[in-house]
């Protein structure tokens, strides 16, 4: 007889799936790194990783300082994060990026941030 094999139903599970169905794909290389999206109820982070040395080279996120001031809606504080995720990454001398939503859905704050990154020069 074959095995039964469980498999989790909720949500979380759902987007850890979608992301590792996305990251046999996706790789950031040197030239190309990678622009990594972490969403919470509240906040957003997001990295820039050179995966052929497992180092990060620019992030930025809702939680530092000078954007818990930032007076808007979520989805704009994420248009922020990404216009400064995109400042940083240019100043550490990258240009072009692959965009790694980490499963979720490419709307609303995770949108903005893309919005932010391309209006601050990045390429995705």
């Amino acid at each position: 007889m074959g095995q039964i094999i469980k498999r989790a139903k909720g949500r979380s599970a759902a987007r850890g799936r979608r992301h590792n169905r996305l990251r046999k794909h996706l790789a950031g290389t040197a030239a190309r790194p990678r622009l990594v999206v972490s969403r919470s109820a509240r906040h957003i982070f997001v990295q820039v990783v050179d995966d052929s040395i497992g180092q990060t080279v620019a992030s930025a996120s809702t939680m530092e300082a000078d954007l818990r001031g930032f007076e808007g809606d979520k989805t704009a504080k994420a248009k922020k994060v990404g216009e400064l995720v995109a400042e940083r990454a240019k100043a550490a001398g990258v240009d072009e990026v692959v965009f790694d939503r980490g499963g979720n859905k490419y709307h609303g704050r995770v949108a903005a941030i893309a919005d932010g990154a391309r209006e601050g020069g990045l390429t995705l």
